[in-house]
């Protein structure tokens, strides 16, 4: 959700032979609750992403606080859902 991907780099041995390593996201799946819809919404996201949300105020708050072009698809239709849901309440 906030643009976290997979980093490159090296492994630096005490000899100083370098070969090529990945720095993987600390990815966690988590349960959010979405006030809006009124249930608890399911979803892997990193560590970084999960600061982020409670920072802004919750998962509605900054799903409606970020604009579409940052956000994944599946989290543009969570949006989407949400926005129905609050205008419809």
């Amino acid at each position: 959700m906030t643009g976290k991907g997979v980093l490159s780099g090296n492994n630096v041995s005490h000899a100083h032979n370098k070969t090529r390593r990945r720095f993987l996201p600390n990815l966690q799946v988590t349960s959010l609750l979405s006030d809006a819809l009124g249930e608890v919404v399911r979803l892997r996201l990193s560590a970084r992403a999960i600061r982020t949300i409670e920072h802004k105020g919750g998962l509605d708050a900054f799903l409606l606080g970020t604009s579409d072009t940052k956000l994944p698809e599946d989290a543009l239709s969570l949006k989407r859902k949400v926005k129905k849901a609050m205008a419809s309440a």
